[in-house]
């Protein structure tokens, strides 16, 4: 009974102890911020919004994630955007133009509203480009300790969270 018991022991300390071997290489986490892109869009307009962009995501994000918009404001060269993050305020000759958004987990909506006919700058409602950043919660609620990017700069943003935006998804 003794050879037995000895016997089981050293097989089971082989079993425990033989399952090692080399670190393999560091993957993702599984945590990935998307960018998705809103190319050359109309706002529409309704009585009860004013002027607005809806859209639904597929899927749906997580409670946690956040939602940043960025509008293509100008190029400095052909290769070269200029983004600004909304909400955003325009001054204008005719007035104040608001850009703002709201998000769920299912859709969101950009907004532009004035304190001025908005029709009267159709540039500004007109063929308009968006960029839709996605950022998982897992990056949104990390401590204090982290640096956090400059939100209002998408390339910061981009660089921070490892985003290769030279295959943006584009929305219809």
């Amino acid at each position: 009974m003794k050879k037995i018991l000895t016997l089981f022991a050293v097989v089971g300390m082989m079993a425990f102890s033989s399952c090692e071997g080399p670190e393999g290489p560091p993957g993702q986490d599984g945590l990935i911020a998307e960018v998705f892109e809103l190319q050359n869009i109309n706002f529409d307009y309704n009585n009860a919004d004013g002027y607005n962009i809806y859209r639904k995501l597929t899927p749906n994000i997580f409670n946690s994630d956040v939602v940043l918009i960025y509008r293509l404001a100008g190029t400095i060269d052909a290769t070269t955007p200029v983004w600004q993050q909304i909400p955003r305020t325009l001054y204008l000759n005719q007035g104040e133009l608001d850009y703002d958004f709201d998000f769920s987990r299912e859709d969101f909506t950009i907004y532009a509203r004035g304190t001025y006919d908005l029709a009267l700058t159709p540039d500004l409602i007109r063929n308009q480009t968006f960029r839709i950043v996605i950022v998982p919660g897992a990056f949104s609620t990390t401590s204090k300790s982290v640096s956090k990017p400059d939100y209002s700069d998408y390339y910061q943003v981009i660089k921070q969270y490892n985003i290769d935006d030279s295959n943006i998804k584009v929305l219809k």
